[in-house]
């Protein structure tokens, strides 16, 4: 999309979560992927089509709502061992700064902040397009990854495997695909 249409997209937008993800996926037992995500967040964007580097983002995460497709899993993410929802109930991303790539690519980076701890990620954006639905909402919508290491959130539970390695990786895959509705 070229820039001169971008520019018709400046403005601030609401993230649509019913229509947006926001997923991980781990390595578990050195074999397989677990993938999960989180049921309840909202969010916010500025868009700036003319000047990118002005956009901004804002999500908020409940970490209660994590979904793995197992009770016993999300119970276990959710207790002390991890996520510690009741002193830490929310992860939350601000972003300080963001990127034109060029043709649809794009790069945010911001603070990440899980159990009181902040730290900057950077995530690769592909924006996938604006529309305007049947109910009149003007939307845009943005795929995007990143990778974090969970160890430097303080997330260092883990257990050993008898064939070696350990059963939870450190490196997290981070997903989004994002719809957002323009405010009125």
């Amino acid at each position: 999309m070229a820039n001169t249409e971008l520019s018709t997209l400046t403005g601030d937008y609401t993230i649509d979560t019913a229509h947006s993800t926001i997923g991980f996926t781990v390595r578990h037992a050195m074999v397989t992927n677990v993938k999960g995500k989180f049921l309840d967040f909202s969010g916010s964007l500025h868009l700036d089509g003319s000047d990118p580097s002005a956009s901004t983002a804002s999500i908020d995460v409940k970490m209660d709502s994590i979904d793995t497709g197992s009770a016993d899993r999300d119970g276990h993410l959710k207790s002390a061992d991890f996520f510690k929802i009741e002193e830490f109930p929310t992860m939350t991303f601000r972003s300080t700064s963001a990127e034109a790539l060029g043709d649809d690519d794009y790069r945010i980076t911001g603070d990440l902040t899980i159990l009181g701890t902040t730290k900057s990620i950077t995530i690769d954006l592909e924006f996938n397009g604006a529309a305007k639905d049947p109910f009149g909402n003007e939307r845009v919508g943005f795929e995007g990854k990143a990778q974090i290491l969970r160890s430097e959130w303080g997330l260092t539970w883990n257990a050993a495997l008898e064939t070696g390695g350990v059963l939870i990786s450190d490196k997290i895959k981070l997903n989004f695909d994002i719809s957002a509705i323009r405010n009125a």
